[in-house]
C-alpha cells in the first residue's frame, strides 16, 4: 500500500486512475492543477505522483520542479498526450521516474506504478540496512548490505580488536586496500602511519632498499640516508599489496623481518626494532602458489593468521544499486556535477552487467558516464559500449556455466541475451521510440512491448505513438 497523488485537470481521468489504484489498495489524493498538488503535498505525503504534463496555471514541468524541490527524491510518473512526448523526455531528464502516453493502457500504467514503488521500497530497505550496519560495525568506507559483505563486516569487527597479521584476498578491483585502511583506522594503531607498498611495482634489485632502507653511500645512487617502508610504518600499519608477486629471495628477507620484528638498512652496522602490523593482499591463491613452489610456505602461514576474502561484485549483486548511488553522490560532490537521477533502463543495465573489473570498474564507468551526461539524468547513451553489450563479450555466449547447460538451453539463453542487448541498443539509437525501434528490428510494436515486459525493460525515453 502506498500514497499516490494524481494531478490532472480532467476529472474523469483522475477518477479512472483512482479506481485502478484503489483496487490495488493504494491511498489516493487528487489534484486538478499544479497549484493544488503543491498545496496538497504536506497532507498527502505521496510516495508517488502521477502528473499530467499539460495543466492550467503552472504546467507539468514546473510542477515537477517545485514538487521535487519540496520533497527531494519524490518519484513522479508523467502522463502525456501523443503530441507532447518530447516534453515527457525533458521531464525525465529533470528527474521524472518514467512516463505513460495517453490514452494509456491500464496494464502498462500499473506496471510503471508497481516498478516505481518497488524501486522506492528497495531503496528504503537498503538505506535502513546500511544505517544499521554502519551503527553495528562502523565500516562506513565499505559500501554494501548484501549477505556476502555483511560476513566481511563481521570478520573485520573481530580483526580490528586484535593486533595480528591479516591476509586479504580477492579479484582485482574488489577493494582490498580500502579494507586494509578500514582495519587500520579502527585498530589501536589508528594514530600511527598507514604505509602502502605495491610489491609488483618494486624492481627486483630495489626490494631490500624499499622495505628496509639504506644508509648514505650504501650503493652508487644512495646519496642520502633513507628509511625503508617498515620504519616509515613504525607504530602503525604496513599494507603489502600484490604480495604474491614478490620473488622468492625477497620473500625470504620479508619473512625474516616479520619473524625478528626488526630490520637492517643496507649499509648499516646493526638492525633496528620496528613495531608494525602487516596487512597483505593478493589476487592469487597463495596456498596453491606455495604448493607449486612459487611462494614460500612459511611466509604464507606467517601472513595468513586471519584471512579476509572479498567477494567479487558478481557475488554481491544486491549491493549494486547502493554502490551506483554512492558513486553518483560522490562524483557530484567531488567533481561539481549535477546528475540528479539515472534512467530506469540505464540503471537496470548497470545492475545486470557482470563487472569483471569489480568495484573499480563500476566506479570508473559511473564517473565517465556522469561526465558525458548532458542533462541531469544519466541515460543509456551515456554508458560505454561494453556495458550496453556492443563490445565483444564472449561472442554473445550465455553467461551461465556452459558445462551445466544443454545445447538447447545455451542457445535459448544466448538468444534472449542478444534480444535484450539489441532492444536496449536500438531504443537508445532511436531516442526511445518504440515504433521506430520495432520497425528497425522487423517486429510489431506489440511484440516489442511483450519482449520489453519479458526482459523487465521500461518504456523508452521518447515515443511517437500512444500506448
Amino acid at each position: 500500500m502506498a500514497n499516490v497523488l494524481i494531478v490532472d485537470d480532467e476529472r474523469p481521468i483522475r477518477r479512472i486512475l483512482a479506481v485502478l489504484l484503489q483496487e490495488r489498495h493504494h491511498r489516493v489524493t487528487e489534484a486538478g492543477s499544479g497549484e493544488e498538488a503543491l498545496a496538497a503535498l504536506p497532507e498527502a505525503r505521496p510516495d508517488l505522483v502521477l502528473l499530467d504534463l499539460k495543466l492550467p496555471g503552472i504546467d507539468g514541468l514546473e510542477t515537477l520542479k517545485r514538487l521535487r524541490a519540496l520533497k527531494p527524491g519524490l518519484d513522479v510518473v508523467m502522463m502525456t498526450a501523443h503530441g507532447t512526448i518530447a516534453s515527457a523526455v525533458e521531464a525525465m531528464r529533470r528527474g521524472a521516474f518514467d512516463y505513460v502516453a495517453k490514452p494509456f493502457d491500464n496494464d502498462e500504467l500499473l506496471m510503471v506504478v508497481d516498478r516505481a514503488l518497488e524501486v522506492r521500497r528497495l531503496s528504503s530497505e537498503v538505506e535502513a540496512l546500511r544505517e544499521e550496519l554502519a551503527a553495528r560495525y562502523g565500516f562506513s568506507e565499505i559500501v554494501g548490505v548484501s549477505r556476502e559483505i555483511q560476513e566481511v563486516f563481521r570478520l573485520l569487527a573481530k580483526v580490528v580488536r586484535v593486533d595480528v597479521t591479516v591476509l586479504i584476498t580477492g579479484e582485482s578491483g574488489t577493494g582490498k586496500e580500502l579494507v586494509a585502511r578500514a582495519i587500520h583506522r579502527r585498530s589501536g594503531r589508528a594514530q600511527g602511519p598507514f604505509v602502502a607498498v605495491n610489491c609488483s611495482a618494486i624492481p627486483q634489485t630495489l626490494v631490500e632498499s624499499e622495505f628496509f632502507g639504506h644508509e648514505k653511500g650504501a650503493f652508487t645512487d644512495a646519496r642520502e640516508t633513507r628509511p625503508g617502508r617498515f620504519e616509515q610504518a613504525d607504530g602503525g600499519s604496513l599494507f603489502l599489496d600484490e604480495i604474491g608477486d614478490l620473488a622468492l629471495d625477497a620473500q625470504a628477507k620479508l619473512l625474516r623481518a616479520l619473524q625478528e620484528r626488526q630490520v637492517q638498512r643496507l649499509g648499516a652496522r646493526a638492525p633496528r626494532p620496528v613495531d608494525v602490523r602487516v596487512v597483505a593482499a593478493t589476487n592469487k591463491d597463495l596456498e596453491k602458489e606455495s604448493r607449486e613452489g612459487r611462494f614460500r610456505e612459511d611466509l604464507f602461514w606467517r601472513l595468513n593468521v586471519v584471512h579476509v576474502r572479498l567477494p567479487s561484485l558478481r557475488e554481491r549483486r544486491a549491493d549494486l544499486p547502493l554502490l551506483i548511488d554512492h558513486f553518483v553522490d560522490r562524483f557530484n560532490r567531488e567533481l561539481g556535477l549535477a546528475v540528479a537521477s539515472i534512467a530506469p533502463d540505464a540503471r537496470q543495465l548497470l545492475c545486470e552487467y557482470d563487472w569483471p573489473g569489480n568495484v573499480r570498474e563500476l566506479e570508473n564507468t559511473v564517473c565517465r558516464a556522469m561526465i558525458l551526461c548532458e542533462g541531469d539524468t544519466l541515460t543509456l547513451s551515456d554508458l560505454p559500449g561494453r556495458v550496453r553489450g556492443e563490445a565483444a563479450e564472449g561472442g554473445g555466449l550465455p553467461r551461465s556455466d556452459l558445462s551445466r547447460l544443454s545445447l538447447a538451453d545455451a542457445v535459448t539463453e544466448a538468444t534472449e541475451r542478444l534480444e535484450r542487448i539489441m532492444i536496449l541498443s536500438r531504443l537508445a539509437e532511436h531516442q526511445g521510440s518504440r515504433t521506430v525501434t520495432a520497425e528497425s528490428l522487423g517486429i510489431s510494436r506489440k511484440t516489442l512491448f511483450n519482449k520489453m515486459r519479458q526482459y523487465g525493460l521500461g518504456g523508452g525515453e521518447a515515443d511517437d505513438s500512444a500506448g
